[in-house]
């Protein structure tokens, strides 16, 4: 019998003058299967049709004045409304350079709330009694400046869906790079050897507990070397200490220092 997700899926709505641009995420990949298999659900309401006036405007100037225009309050507010009263119990998300920073252990949480509004900011940002009425939380995908809220609220449908049970395979998930606050090893297909470069031998050898330990060491290695914050976060075993000082200790000999 072919498995149900029902109990899992996670319904999104999204608010955003662009619904065409999540084309990219709902219409292809491990996302547009997980709609197709109803794992996940997507819906979009424009702001522009709720407001009131003929040319469907949706921006105007900030009180005090200053440059750049802010997304009208009143169309904003009854696209809110329809999407909570679509659904009953949703957490309203902005994407917001001024949120707080996404991690991995964040999306994990993110996946309990079960139904999801996102605001897309555009131009300026939003009217302030906005966020101060409307909004449960404010998140930010890094430390810089987008022209609008969609690629954010991308970023975070795209996280949150591939975690849900049935998206893609457990194991993919286990061994994801910040799962377990360790950068991924490095990966290869064929041909093994391409314009004089080779594939690490111990990968053809067959050896199954050599792979794994040459996978351990170049995994600590590449964290060691590039986010070595992660491994601040990390309590290592015996293993996993060893296998690093081996790794230092060889690094440090290659490059002379």
């Amino acid at each position: 019998m072919k498995k149900k997700y029902n109990d899992t899926i996670i319904c999104f709505n999204v608010i955003t003058i662009f619904p065409e641009m999540f084309s990219a995420i709902i219409n292809y990949g491990i996302i547009g299967q997980a709609i197709k298999k109803k794992i996940i659900n997507i819906n979009f309401l424009n702001p522009r049709n709720f407001s009131k006036n003929k040319y469907k405007s949706v921006d105007d100037r900030p009180y005090g004045g200053g440059p750049g225009m802010l997304m009208s309050v009143e169309p904003l507010y009854l696209a809110i409304q329809e999407a909570k009263s679509r659904l009953k119990n949703a957490t309203v998300i902005y994407l917001s350079p001024q949120g707080k920073e996404l991690k991995q252990n964040n999306i994990e949480k993110l996946i309990a709330k079960k139904q999801i509004i996102f605001i897309c900011g555009r131009y300026e940002g939003i009217d302030q009694r906005i966020i101060d009425n409307q909004v449960d939380e404010e998140w930010s995908i890094g430390s810089y400046i987008l022209t609008g809220g969609e690629l954010a609220a991308m970023v975070m449908i795209d996280s949150i869906s591939r975690l849900i049970p049935g998206v893609i395979k457990k194991k993919s998930i286990e061994e994801d790079s910040f799962s377990n606050n360790l950068l991924d090893y490095p990966s290869y297909t064929r041909p093994e050897i391409i314009k004089n470069m080779s594939v690490p031998q111990i990968l053809l050898s067959g050896n199954h507990d050599q792979i794994r330990i040459w996978r351990l060491k170049q995994s600590l290695g590449k964290t060691w070397i590039k986010r070595p914050d992660l491994l601040k976060k990390k309590k290592l075993t015996e293993e996993e200490i060893i296998l690093l000082d081996e790794f230092k200790k060889k690094f440090r000999e290659k490059n002379n220092y």
